[in-house]
């Protein structure tokens, strides 16, 4: 822990060692600062270079610890001092651009320069003191050290995952009988003779849950050694050595090393030992993704005989699908029950003990097999993570997550649909408690109860991590001032929610002003804190502020501006907040403007968003064409953006110059583009009935890798886009609230659509051949059938999921004529279809009733085809019964549970079915944002 401190200061001090060119002109100052600079940089480099031998000593020597507690405290407070400098170079380059864009006369100027130049060096002076300061205690501690004659680092090993063998004692292994059958039935029952010559058998499951143990139970009974000729085990981890794989399958076959060197030559070699064999080769432990490292070894096996097995262990269900594993023969292994948890630990942890030790220690132990959660080897080692390779910081700590995921630090916890949608992980219990152990005078979970004063524990004072929770209503004043040193306070609103705070923040702000990040969370319907203090400004060190949920939020101070270090600024859900802060456009190290759902309140973008060249995330930009505010050409800039974004207040701009200076189409990043054609009043949001709405949507085309495009409250009566068809990666196209639309674009033609929506367009009145993206012309250029059946059009090729709601006016679904079905395939692959609230409607096409890949067809509030689709009364029922689940009207005429949850939809069926996004807005027991939008 202290080394990577300690390596992130010595960092920051090779780039700020050059002095600003304002403080040059004092010579005093700058040859202060700069002899300063230098001695912490030899302090830090030389404790640096024993750090090593001191982090392995600390775990037996509390000396050591101590002085390793020490180290990092002193780290920190130089990690702070840097930070300061750094911001104090920062704040003139901010007010030079903010006064070439104001309008100030001369002489305000001049007296604004001279009042900054003076602040500035006021600053200096102050940031070389408290960098002497810390010089003097690192002087105290570089001397302490040579005692304990800490040997110089040496390069450090990079750790070998352990080689694993077949053998297995059996008595040592508990539960997995079931696996096991399952197995063995893969890999040697009646029902493995089918498929091909070589398949592929994959266990898949998190780090430490018994995948290899089970590979090894199964390689070695009885049952499935005498079904194979050749049985091999491999242990292959990370890297994966084809080169290495190859010369231990062909040492296996000839019991010496072979001298072969040449690739081809060993593949040769290997072919033909396994010529007419018929084996089982176990990989161990495989992590490659890269299809092309297998590839030629796989080829050099297929030369075995019929009933051949490949079984692989892994963690990650795309390396088996990339290895070559079917659905039908990939074992997801979970883990054991408590119980089987329990026998484990107690067999090897009360052997060899006495039977009253063992019962006095079995109250415990059951409480240890309960924090293991089921995996049997729950104490994982981690790894020391790769280090950084240079790439932005967002895409470092994904990697970082996805290496602590995969040795499961952290588990799945729970998706939030009502947060986007988002997954919720936590870490394991055994972990976060030995963290918590080892973390002890760093990380405070502070609990207030009342009116009870907070207890506080001197050794506790330069505490940087703190959670706390309010247990009572009214609670005293939340003492925690005492923690200065603080670079992370997360308040719990689980108990209470965050109005209560109002009072103390300003105290807050004052005092813990080496924050970094700062949760205020609210839960979503609690009451809230309606406006944050000006003292939020002098958090000088915040990266993180989340202050999500509090939806009595109206305005944000500007002194939220000066905070020149902000990179993440959640405000979702903050649905009360009428504007941001004029000033916005100084946070020019902003990356993340999280504001879901505060369209609802806002009505413009602040001027100096075009500023915030670092964004990447802008969940939403209201658009408008008032002179006072943000237009749609301040996205020009912001070539960063990627993930979601959606453009609501669309119904009030007329430039469409402004609209193709936006530039989307160079954005490649976006993967989610919503375009909303409502004009922003807040929560009296309403739209126009514009014809020439189509021109601003022309002009916004957006980058070819979108994958999900949203369309609402459209004004125009067609969709022209030359630019949809290109968009070959779009899976998911929602067009909703489009009164005046009469014809829909060719959505058949789009590759790699999934879902598709059409909801509330009363201007629709048929759906033909135009729809499916297939032109007559280009139908009878088809040749028939029977001269060439691979030469068929496919509509629709991967939609999985339509539903059609609210289309008043819509009567006809044309079917194909006989010559277009010869040549038209449609909806191949098509999973659920959803029908609401379509009065007129008169009848499905064939294609539909016909459809044999449809799971679940749900129709309501449409009389007329609800009518003909009635179960045994209806004219189309028998064409339509081979259909497993079907609801009219809230009726179940049939239903395949299995069926249903295989593509991914849970239904109450004693409800009245609803659509899917009627079924979000009533589970968020809100107004439904569709009927705001539109108002």
């Amino acid at each position: 822990m202290a080394k990577s401190i300690v390596s992130a200061v010595l960092e920051k001090l090779g780039s700020l060692l050059m002095i600003p060119e304002e403080i040059k002109q004092n010579v005093e100052l700058a040859l202060a600062l700069e002899e300063e600079i230098g001695k912490l940089t030899v302090h830090f480099q030389d404790v640096q270079s024993v750090l090593q031998d001191a982090e392995s000593k600390q775990v037996k020597d509390g000396n050591v610890r101590n002085w390793l507690k020490k180290l990092k405290d002193v780290a920190y407070d130089v990690d702070d001092v840097l930070d300061e400098w750094k911001s104090a170079k920062l704040k003139p380059k901010l007010e030079k651009e903010e006064k070439e864009v104001e309008d100030f006369p001369l002489f305000k100027k001049i007296r604004r320069s001279i009042s900054s130049f003076s602040f500035q060096t006021v600053q200096y002076y102050n940031i070389a003191s408290k960098i002497k300061i810390v010089n003097q205690q690192l002087d105290c501690i570089a001397n302490e050290k040579d005692r304990f004659k800490f040997g110089l680092e040496k390069e450090v090993e990079e750790y070998q995952r352990l080689i694993t063998a077949s053998f297995i004692d059996e008595e040592e292994v508990y539960g997995r009988f079931e696996e096991t059958t399952v197995l063995v039935n893969m890999l040697v029952g009646e029902n493995s003779s089918g498929g091909s010559r070589l398949d592929v058998i994959s266990i898949v499951g998190m780090g430490g849950v018994g995948k290899t143990t089970l590979a090894q139970l199964v390689y070695n009974r009885n049952d499935v050694e005498c079904q194979f000729d050749k049985r091999i085990w491999i242990c292959v981890s990370d890297p994966f050595d084809e080169m290495r794989i190859a010369k231990e399958i062909l040492e296996a076959f000839k019991g010496e090393c072979p001298k072969l060197v040449g690739k081809d030559n060993i593949l040769q070699e290997i072919c033909s030992h396994v010529l007419g064999k018929k084996i089982l080769l176990v990989l161990d432990d495989v992590w490659t993704e890269d299809a092309k490292k297998w590839e030629q070894l796989k080829n050099s096996l297929k030369c075995c005989s019929h009933g051949s097995r490949i079984l692989i262990t892994t963690r990650k269900e795309k390396v088996a699908i990339i290895m070559g594993t079917t659905a039908s023969n990939l074992l997801q292994l979970h883990t054991l029950s408590q119980e089987e948890c329990w026998s484990l630990l107690s067999h090897r942890g009360f052997s060899g003990r006495s039977r009253e030790e063992s019962e006095n220690l079995e109250d415990i132990g059951r409480k240890i097999a309960e924090k293991c959660q089921g995996l049997p080897l729950a104490a994982n080692i981690l790894d020391y993570l790769k280090g950084v390779r240079g790439e932005e910081m967002e895409i470092v700590g994904e990697e970082y997550f996805d290496e602590l995921k995969m040795r499961s630090f952290f588990q799945l916890f729970k998706r939030d649909e009502l947060d986007s949608g988002i997954v919720k992980y936590k870490m394991h219990d055994l972990i976060h408690d030995f963290l918590q152990v080892l973390m002890e005078t760093e990380c405070l979970m502070i609990v207030s109860n009342g009116f009870k004063e907070l207890e506080v524990d001197l050794s506790c004072e330069r505490a940087r991590h703190a959670t706390l929770i309010r247990k009572e209503a009214t609670p005293a004043e939340p003492n925690i001032y005492h923690f200065k040193k603080l670079r992370s306070l997360l308040i719990d609103s689980s108990y209470h929610d965050t109005s209560s705070l109002s009072s103390y923040m300003p105290k807050l702000f004052d005092q813990l002003t080496c924050l970094r990040t700062l949760n205020l969370t609210n839960s979503l319907f609690g009451n809230s804190i309606e406006e944050l203090p000006d003292e939020i400004g002098k958090l000088v060190h915040l990266r993180y502020l989340n202050l999500k949920n509090n939806r009595k939020l109206k305005e944000l101070p500007e002194s939220l501006c000066e905070l020149c270090n902000l990179q993440t600024l959640n405000l979702k859900w903050c649905d009360s907040l009428e504007e941001l802060p004029s000033g916005i456009g100084k946070i020019i190290n902003l990356r993340h403007l999280e504001n879901e759902r505060t369209e609802l309140s806002l009505i413009a973008m602040p001027e100096g968003i075009g500023r915030l060249t670092n964004l990447q995330t802008l969940s939403v930009f209201v658009a408008t064409d008032s002179s006072n505010a943000s237009t749609l050409g301040d996205l020009q800039n912001l070539i960063n953006l990627r993930g979601h974004l959606k453009i609501s207040g669309l119904g009030a701009v007329c430039d469409v110059a402004e609209a193709k200076k936006a530039e989307l189409r160079k954005k490649e990043g976006l993967r989610t583009l919503i375009l909303d054609f409502t004009i922003s009043k807040g929560l009296m949001s309403e739209r126009l009935r514009r014809t020439s709405d189509w021109e601003l949507l022309e002009a916004l085309q957006p980058p070819p890798w979108l994958e999900k495009l949203e369309i609402w409250c459209y004004g125009s009566s067609t969709i022209s886009l030359n630019w949809m068809m290109s968009l070959t990666k779009l899976s998911h196209v929602s067009l909703g609230s489009c009164l005046n639309l009469q014809f829909l674009p060719p959505l058949g033609k789009l590759p790699s659509l999934e879902t598709l929506y059409l909801g509330e367009m009363s201007g629709v009145k048929e759906l033909g051949v135009g729809f499916l993206g297939v032109k007559k012309e280009e139908t009878s250029a088809l040749p028939s059938s029977s001269e060439s059946p691979s030469s068929s059009a496919i509509a629709f090729p991967n939609l999985k999921h339509l539903e059609f709601f609210d289309l008043k006016e819509w009567e006809h679904w044309r079917s194909l004529t006989i010559r277009e079905a010869e040549d038209i395939s449609v909806m191949p692959r098509l999973c659920s279809l959803t029908i609401g609230s379509c009065p007129k409607l008169r009848e499905l096409p064939s294609y539909i009733l016909q459809n044999t890949s449809l799971k679940h067809l749900d129709i309501s509030q449409s009389p007329i085809l609800s009518g003909r689709c009635r179960k045994e009364t209806g004219e189309d029922w028998l064409e339509i019964s081979h259909i497993p689940s079907i609801i009219i009207d809230g009726l179940c005429s049939q239903v395949n549970n299995s069926s249903v949850e295989e593509f991914g939809l849970f239904i109450k069926f004693e409800e009245s079915p609803q659509s899917l996004h009627t079924k979000l807005m009533g589970a968020m027991n809100v107004v439904s944002l569709d009927s705001l939008r539109c108002l």
